[in-house]
């Protein structure tokens, strides 16, 4: 399967297993079972969707946005529970304007589920840590 490392975006094939010892980039061998979050822009969204043969859950957000900040420990820690199922990706509509608008997003927080590219479900609104880990669970 691909999967995109979140350090450098290289494009890796994993072979597909139910656990994992060690698993590294091929480019920058950082290693893939640390779940990072990719903060993705209009030069790299395309990529991260059409290389990544797992979920990617793109959490729509704003610096100045209170329900964001709250949801953003959340998002981070749920991130790593599920190396190599989910790719976890942030997007600052502020910063990236076009993106919130080419998404058509209309209030932050949104989360967004993508699977083959194309978009699978959306929600708006901070969840807590035991609503988001079982939201993320539907798409394993």
């Amino acid at each position: 399967m691909k999967i995109i490392c979140a350090n450098c975006l290289t494009i890796n094939n994993v072979p597909q297993k139910d656990t994992y010892k060690k698993v590294n980039c091929g480019n920058c061998k950082e290693s893939l079972l640390e779940n990072k979050i990719i903060n993705a822009n209009a030069d790299n969204i395309d990529k991260i969707l059409s290389h990544s043969d797992i979920p990617v859950i793109v959490d729509f957000w704003a610096p100045w946005c209170g329900p964001c900040k709250s949801f953003a420990p959340v998002f981070s820690e749920v991130s790593k529970e599920f190396p190599l199922k989910v790719l976890f990706v942030k997007i600052d509509t502020q910063s990236e304007q076009f993106l919130g608008s080419r998404f058509k997003i209309r209030s932050i927080p949104t989360l967004a589920v993508f699977k083959e590219e194309k978009e699978i479900q959306r929600v708006s609104g901070s969840m807590n840590r035991d609503s988001f880990e079982n939201f993320v669970r539907k798409f394993i």
